[in-house]
């Protein structure tokens, strides 16, 4: 028998990966939110890839409590992931971008390919394969960095944007662009600061078009908007970042 996998976190995207091991005959050990890790850790056979698939409010508190034991074969798929994000591994976990949406009742669908990086990717390759969604495996870490703060210039712009003029992706650079690339402006400057690196903006907006034409119609306003606007206006305040947009965004919702 294989040896398994443990998802850790069973919403809409950790039963995507769930159901894709299990297709490759791969035994799948759920991890819930009262499930005790380190209990766990004693019961289930050394897995081959520990998938933490919790949102980006709750990774910090379960990378606490995730086992040394299992600190070589996590794999990470948060939202606004970046690497100062894994720090308290000690090491670098595989990691993926996902460009793919799974809501209930609905079968996933696939934006763009979603990148991977690190020892597992093409395990997540094959896993997301045999359910029918695109990995690009990437050999390169400045690459998937890169591949990291496109996502989140994505997210962020589309959500805090939105909760300005709403809408979709392809009306928001149609019709605002304006607004769009100050708020682009604020979030590229995070991202700077947080990763310690320059970023060329105009290949990154490209790259962002890119996800913005795989999926025009996507909604820019998600009910996690708000708390994304707030989580970036906190990493200024932590980093010493004087922002433009963002702050009269926040004053005006």
């Amino acid at each position: 028998m294989k040896a398994p996998v443990v998802v850790v976190g069973l919403g809409e995207i950790g039963a995507v990966f769930a159901r894709g091991f299990l297709k490759l005959g791969y035994p799948v050990y759920p991890a819930r939110r009262q499930d005790n890790l380190e209990q766990l850790r004693t019961e289930i056979p050394a897995p081959v890839a520990v998938i933490v698939a919790v949102g980006e409010a709750d990774l910090q508190a379960v990378l606490k409590q995730i086992p040394e034991q299992w600190h070589s074969v996590l794999v990470l798929l948060q939202n606004e992931l970046l690497p100062r994000d894994w720090e308290i591994l000690g090491q670098a976990p595989t990691v993926i971008s996902i460009w793919f949406e799974k809501k209930p009742g609905m079968d996933s669908k696939v934006i763009i390919p979603s990148p991977a990086y690190g020892a597992l990717s093409q395990l997540i390759h094959d896993a997301l394969a045999s359910v029918n969604i695109a990995v690009k495996i990437v050999t390169d870490e400045q690459a998937m960095l890169a591949e990291l703060v496109v996502k989140n210039l994505y997210i962020l712009t589309s959500n805090i944007a939105g909760l300005e003029v709403g809408g979709n992706v392809a009306e928001l650079w149609s019709q605002h662009r304006e607004l769009a690339e100050a708020v682009i402006d604020d979030i590229l400057l995070l991202q700077q600061q947080l990763t310690g690196q320059q970023f060329n903006k105009q290949e990154l907006i490209e790259l962002m078009l890119v996800a913005f034409n795989g999926d025009p119609l996507h909604q820019c306003m998600g009910r996690s908007a708000p708390a994304r606007l707030q989580r970036a206006l906190d990493q200024a305040v932590e980093l010493g970042v004087e922002l433009k947009k963002l702050p009269q965004i926040s004053a005006a919702s």
